[in-house]
């Protein structure tokens, strides 16, 4: 099976510094690394993210790729928990990270935090991540809607990042692919200002390129509050 992908990164309309990071496709590994720590702490820890990520081993099947991005991630960790104690001076640096590994077939998609990795099967969206977040917490323990999440006055806080806990705990999911699976890896400056019937409607229009193009163009039209980062990828 073949892919096509599609990658941007915009540092959005009222930052100074893009804290995103992502991993074009070195083979059958994509993600999107979003960031957080401010004054360059962020920046560094969603580089060192996909930096490890770009090393992971791609021979074998999807199960022994993803074990290779879970080890690569873990040792991440430990390098920005030395760095925070270091160079950061005790200061939090840290980020999530959503990727997508394929052989054989298969899939597996892969995440701390909440950016997101959505898939589109026969004309229907799919989230296939579940956010580690506050909100999201408030969500299924039944205490929020979830057409109130954005407006929460907590709807920034994560309750999992690369970097910030001394245990990383890495969820996934995993499946057959189908020719013609589209998958969105996304930041959350981009989910924030788009719903997914709006993300599947732009992504069935066009191409991955063009479709890559317009998703930008959109979050920066409705002013694009923070960095904006995706990667599309199309099995054939």
């Amino acid at each position: 099976m073949e892919f096509e992908s599609a990658s941007r990164t915009h540092v959005g309309c009222r930052r100074k510094l893009n804290e995103d990071a992502l991993l074009a496709g070195n083979g059958r590994i994509w993600a999107v690394a979003d960031g957080m720590g401010g004054h360059h702490a962020g920046e560094v820890a969603s580089a060192q993210v996909v930096d490890a990520l770009s090393q992971v081993a791609q021979d074998g099947s999807v199960e022994s790729v993803l074990s290779g991005v879970v080890e690569a991630l873990e040792k991440c960790n430990s390098a920005l928990l030395e760095m925070s104690h270091g160079k950061f001076e005790g200061r939090t640096i840290g980020s999530t990270a959503v990727g997508l590994a394929v052989a054989d077939g298969h899939f597996a998609c892969f995440w701390v935090g909440d950016s997101r990795a959505l898939r589109i099967r026969g004309g229907a969206i799919e989230r296939l991540t579940r956010d580690h977040s506050l909100v999201q917490d408030l969500i299924d323990a039944g205490m929020l809607a979830e057409e109130e999440a954005e407006g929460h006055p907590n709807a920034n806080v994560i309750t999992r990042a690369v970097g910030v806990h001394s245990r990383l705990r890495v969820d996934s999911v995993s499946g057959a692919l189908e020719p013609g699976d589209l998958f969105l890896l996304a930041s959350d400056g981009l989910t924030r200002l788009l719903s997914e019937e709006e993300l599947c409607a732009e992504l069935l229009r066009a191409s991955p390129d063009a479709a890559a193009d317009r998703l930008i163009e959109l979050a920066v039209q409705r002013g694009a509050p923070d960095n904006v980062t995706l990667v599309i990828v199309r099995a054939r």
